[in-house]
């Protein structure tokens, strides 16, 4: 593969210092993949520069494909001025066509006017773009002589005041103006907005503007979206590092990028903010939304409508605002941290700014959901037709994109959100009109089906009903509609209803009024004054001084029990039921009480849902540090979703280190020849542990600095650590190495890597007995993907026993009986027992990779076990480990080997430094 590109004339990438070579070759594979149009499988180590390699080589493509662009319009525009002489000549043609004219066929000259009319609206269009980009190009660089911004600042600051005052009156004049009553029975101080609008059809393209109003901003800008590079990571610290490597890039100062981002990581509303919860902030965000523009549409509703509908909008949301915020993120790469500054500074929201700076963006930056979920790309304004799509850190992506589409619910989730709907009902029933209330009653209904089918019932407490018949029962999704006996239902239309309806919305408001166990208590003179009086201090505060209002005792107890209604996360299980019924399963899980028993909805073919990606897109790169083994990718993602084997292209580079600064080992036995074998019924005897613990301590003689110990599982790690305990290795242990344990709580992962960290760098500097510290990890937890230890915070790597999946788990043996039935066999394998394989060497794969980071830096890597040496296990391993790992049948070569390699490390780098 390198000849191949070596063979080709060599491109010369911008590049903010000498690449390496294995980066040159990355970026020329990267450039010929985009220009072909093709599908990149890329591999590049951490500690390699594969965020720099994919920026410098896909934006030297595009800034090539663009000016290739502007060369063929030149041309086409040239040949237009040249097009009026050819009108003549076109009709001589057709004088000339007809004579020649066969019998069968179009005529010649029909042909040459269809073309002649094609080219002229093509040149039209043309035109019209170049107008536009021209205006586009001048508006930036107005505002990068801070022209326009001194405008902008100064004139929505005199609108924010105009409009603060007269939300400030309007909602005084709310408490004080006396409710009117009408002939039905007269409803709280903004529970009006609790009741749902009519529902006015099925059918999508006909229903009204009013309920789908809460998206109706991403048509404000109709600008054609130029040809763009989208990149997504799984997490916004990955994008925010990306973004970085963008600013130092030589492209920093000229490309147009936007990053995208959740409203949790956007949101500068802090009413909006201090929710919390996801969802809760979603919810409000839409329902401001709603409330904005009904408020341009009520010209002939009540005044008290108005007052209402005023108090709920968000100050943010302002388009000439956004319109602003845009330009100034198009003007200079910014990442959502400084996004977020922006937004505050300009009184404008970045989650929609930075949408409105989609279109016209060369690089847009976004995480994972926002991208490969359907309907939120559509909602967020995004267009993969004919753009490039890089998937970085994608060594998950098909479990990503299992678990985007899959969907769970509980008993107690059922119950409650029955509950709280069928109240819901009875106090509105008057108010609401027929179709809502007809799908009201088919959402209850699925409800109480679901709830019997987990052997409950919907009307009494979930907590204390008890199942009589325990277990995990799967089927398909036919077969599950048929159970719960509602495949008469049409549930795409319920799909369509509770997503326009906003019913889930609705209700939480409903609940949020009246409390969580739907009991319909009305207090109206404390309901009046709570969340309207606290509204009213809040603009009191922000017009008598400057900064965030501080919370008052009721909002800050209101905001810390708040949950979501449950309907919101029963409407994703309904939206799964959509799927085909050959592409998922669902498993019914009944466990003692029917509060603890759950529904669950497992996606078996994530290709389906990638195939749009797939076919929209003019090329599509999946990149990551660690992409073995890519066998995966290509069959159950790749060509199940319709690709090609010739589009389908894969690269996998070396490591920039020298090849004898790793040193990985595969050890079959331990120093008392204990034959390795870490399987299940095995790893658990006495003499295994005792084995592994020796060896560790032999290790920690040897290794300076620190080691990372993975083990398969907490409940192993725990097992093990008690044996030690009690026989008296641990204490061995602590004597070369303070030991640390990786924790089960997120928030504690830092403060124990730091203690680690620091306890190495002290013994690296007083010398004595103790060398270094030993951490015990998991494979899978908290500290196996995304955490560096670099240097000597991860000399050696103990890999412990093989990380298999539990094999008896339901999902687990639902996805192997798939595959067997629709993949073909490789190298004489069934495709469920190298799905088996490939999850278990993945998850080795990204824990041994933690060690070595950069072009100096050095580490050994063991892996505990024999079956580690069987070549359908040695060949998952990656490239630059495997070409140097050594099969070791007995400890004592393998010991030679490893103190070898460490003392001349060590003697090496005394050198160096004297």
């Amino acid at each position: 593969m390198a000849g191949e590109i070596q063979e080709k004339p060599r491109m010369n990438f911008p590049f903010p210092y000498a690449p390496y070579p294995i980066q040159e070759e990355f970026m020329a594979k990267l450039y010929q993949v985009l220009e072909t149009g093709k599908i990149g499988i890329f591999e590049s180590p951490t500690g390699t520069g594969k965020s720099l390699s994919l920026i410098c080589g896909a934006l030297t493509w595009l800034r090539d494909f663009e000016e290739k662009t502007k060369q063929e319009e030149a041309q086409l525009l040239a040949g237009e001025i040249n097009g009026k002489d050819t009108n003549k000549q076109l009709e001589k043609g057709i004088t000339e066509s007809a004579t020649n004219q066969v019998s069968t066929g179009e005529p010649d000259w029909i042909t040459q006017f269809v073309q002649k009319k094609e080219e002229r609206e093509a040149t039209q269009r043309l035109k019209e773009e170049q107008i536009r980009k021209k205006k586009r190009e001048a508006r930036l660089e107005q505002i990068r002589h801070n022209v326009q911004l001194k405008y902008a600042s100064k004139r929505k600051r005199s609108e924010e005041e105009e409009e603060m005052k007269q939300l400030l009156q309007l909602s005084q004049d709310i408490l004080s103006s006396p409710s009117e009553s009408g002939a039905l029975e007269p409803l709280d101080q903004g529970e009006e907005e609790l009741i749902l609008a009519e529902y006015e059809s099925d059918d999508e393209k006909k229903v009204g503007n009013r309920l789908s109003e809460a998206d109706d901003d991403d048509d404000d800008i109709e600008e054609e979206h130029v040809t763009k590079i989208y990149y997504c990571s799984r997490t916004h610290s990955q994008l925010a590092q990306f973004v970085h490597e963008v600013q130092k890039s030589p492209f920093g100062k000229e490309i147009r990028l936007a990053s995208l981002g959740s409203r949790q990581n956007l949101c500068v509303n802090e009413e909006v903010r201090r929710m919390g919860a996801v969802q809760l902030i979603n919810d409000r965000c839409m329902e401001m939304q709603k409330n904005k523009h009904e408020k341009k549409s009520t010209g002939e509703e009540t005044e008290k409508k108005k007052t209402r509908v005023s108090r709920t909008v968000c100050p943010f949301y302002s388009y000439e605002h956004m319109q602003f915020l845009r330009d100034e993120v198009l003007v200079q790469v910014k990442d959502i941290e400084q996004l977020v500054t922006l937004g505050k500074e300009m009184k404008a929201c970045p989650y929609y700014g930075s949408r409105h700076a989609i279109p016209a963006a060369q690089l847009v930056v976004l995480p994972y959901q926002m991208l490969l979920h359907d309907a939120t790309r559509n909602a967020s304004g995004i267009k993969l037709k004919d753009q490039v799509v890089i998937i970085d850190e994608a060594h998950n992506l098909i479990d990503t994109i299992t678990c985007i589409y899959s969907a769970q619910v509980s008993g107690s989730q059922l119950c409650c959100a029955h509950s709280q709907l069928l109240q819901y009902m009875e106090r509105y029933r008057k108010r609401l009109k027929a179709k809502n209330l007809m799908y009201i009653k088919q959402i209850l209904f699925l409800l109480e089906r679901f709830v019997i089918v987990l052997g409950g019932n919907v009307n009494q407490n979930p907590k204390t009903q008890n199942i009589s018949e325990a277990g995990v029962e799967l089927k398909s999704i036919n077969d599950f509609l048929f159970l719960c006996q509602i495949d008469n239902i049409n549930l795409f239309k319920v799909q369509h209803y509770c997503e326009k309806s906003l019913i889930s919305r609705k209700l939480f408001g409903f609940v949020e009024r009246y409390g969580a166990a739907g009991a319909v208590k009305i207090r109206k003179a404390d309901q009046k004054m709570s969340g309207l009086q606290n509204f009213l201090e809040t603009l009191n505060k922000r017009q008598g001084e400057e900064g965030i209002p501080q919370d008052s005792s009721e909002e800050a107890e209101d905001d810390q029990p708040k949950m979501a209604s449950p309907l919101m996360h029963i409407e994703g299980f309904l939206a799964a039921l959509t799927n085909a019924n050959q592409d998922g399963r669902v498993i019914l899980s009944r466990q003692g009480t029917l509060a603890l028993s759950s529904l669950k909805f497992l996606l078996l073919n994530p290709a389906v849902h990638f195939a749009k990606v797939l076919k929209e897109c003019r090329a599509v790169i999946i990149a990551g540090g660690t992409m073995q083994p890519i066998a995966d990718f290509r069959e159950q993602l790749l060509q199940s979703a319709g690709a090609s084997a010739d589009r389908i292209e894969e690269f996998s580079c070396g490591h920039v280190i020298p090849p004898d600064n790793i040193l990985p080992i595969i050890l079959c036995s331990g120093p008392s020849n204990q034959q390795l074998d870490f399987t299940y019924e095995k790893r658990g005897l006495p003499q295994m542990m005792e084995e592994t613990g020796r060896i560790l301590c032999n290790l920690c003689n040897i290794v300076p600095g620190g080691m990372v110990c993975f083990f398969p599982s907490y409940e192993y790690e725990k097992q093990v650590y008690m044996h030690w305990g009690k026989t008296g290795l641990l204490t061995q242990l602590a004597a070369k190495k303070k030991i640390f344990q990786e924790p089960k709580r997120a928030n504690q992962v830092e403060q124990v890597l730091a203690e680690y960290a620091k306890c190495i760098k002290r013994c690296n500097q007083t010398g004595g007995p103790m060398t270094g510290a030993l951490l015990f990890s998991v494979v899978g937890g908290k500290m196996s993907e995304g955490i560096n230890f670099s240097d000597d915070l991860g000399r050696c790597v103990i890999m412990v026993g093989m990380p298999y999946p539990n094999i008896k788990s339901p999902e687990l043996q639902e996805k192997i009986a798939y595959l067997n039935k629709t993949m073909p066999k490789a190298a004489g394998q069934a495709p469920g027992r190298m799905l088996i394989d490939n999850l278990c060497m993945k998850a080795v794969n990204q824990s041994i990779g933690r060690a070595i980071r950069h072009q100096k830096d050095f580490a050994s890597i063991v892996l505990l076990d024999h079956r580690y040496s069987r070549p359908a296990i040695f060949n998952k391993l990656p490239q630059w480990i495997k070409s140097q790992t050594q099969v070791k049948a007995g400890f004592g070569p393998a010991f030679a080997a490893l103190r070898k390699f460490h003392w001349e490390k060590k003697s090496n780098g005394e050198a160096v430094s004297s």
